[in-house]
């Protein structure tokens, strides 16, 4: 984690992020996050996840959270998560496109 100075202006949002769930999809480039999150909850919930993951993405991701993650995005560079099928992790991961990336 890395600490930023409250002085220090955030990158304004909505700006393009780039969504994937390591080992089960690839990067997939939104040019507005609420249309990244929501893509990205689409994919998780056709996942055979527990029921208490699914409750958790859809707390984390969820239409009211865009405001929080972008925050997020601006402020520490990307937003982390797990998803287990099994035992097995998959990293669920948010970041920002770089600004020359197709879309």
């Amino acid at each position: 984690m890395r600490l930023v100075d409250a002085s220090v202006e955030a990158a304004p949002h909505p700006f393009p992020v780039v969504v994937e769930v390591k080992g089960l999809t690839g990067p997939a480039q939104f040019s507005k996050l609420s249309d990244a999150l929501s893509a990205l909850l689409a994919s998780l919930r056709a996942l055979p996840l527990t029921v208490e993951q699914l409750d958790y993405f859809d707390e984390l991701f969820g239409p009211d959270s865009a405001q929080r993650i972008g925050h997020r995005l601006a402020t520490y560079g990307e937003v982390r998560s797990l998803a287990f099928l099994g035992l097995t992790p998959h990293l669920v991961k948010l970041y920002p496109a770089d600004p020359g990336s197709p879309q």
